[in-house]
């Protein structure tokens, strides 16, 4: 498994590609806790569609940053450019409500840049662009 890292002035990139079983989980935490105060929150912004193989140490890795954002009350989670699977194992496993759903890195990192410094109060909610709600609910019917 490879991850990369991008340190941007919102949030913290990581791109992982090819296979994240549970030796690949141990790596991809511990590198999320050495980024972990490298942007406001943290705003972790994960590029996982280079991913080979995933199973459910994908649903870890999200979980864990999700709890430690929870007990530290501030974060914010974005997957990018997620396969049609992990959407559907998002989406199973109630996690695609609290994580926001993007088409790019870089339209993520410029929407970050053009948002107020100071958000107050909770996370924005999820947002999911058209093209993908569109995916979810082919997934649904078929399902």
């Amino acid at each position: 498994m490879r991850i990369e890292t991008t340190r941007h002035l919102p949030c913290t990139v990581l791109r992982a590609s090819g296979v994240l079983d549970h030796d690949g989980r141990v790596r991809f935490s511990a590198r999320i806790n050495d980024v972990w105060d490298w942007s406001p929150g943290p705003t972790l912004v994960f590029d996982l569609a280079d991913l080979d193989f995933f199973d459910s140490s994908v649903i870890g890795v999200l979980g864990l940053a999700m709890q430690r954002m929870a007990e530290e009350g501030s974060g914010r989670i974005f997957v990018v450019r997620p396969s049609d699977h992990l959407l559907s194992v998002l989406r199973l496993t109630d996690l695609l409500s609290r994580v926001e759903v993007r088409d790019s890195v870089e339209e993520t990192v410029a929407e970050l840049m053009l948002e107020p410094e100071e958000r107050g109060g909770p996370a924005a909610p999820a947002r999911i662009p058209p093209q993908m709600t569109a995916r979810l609910d082919v997934r649904r019917e078929c399902g």
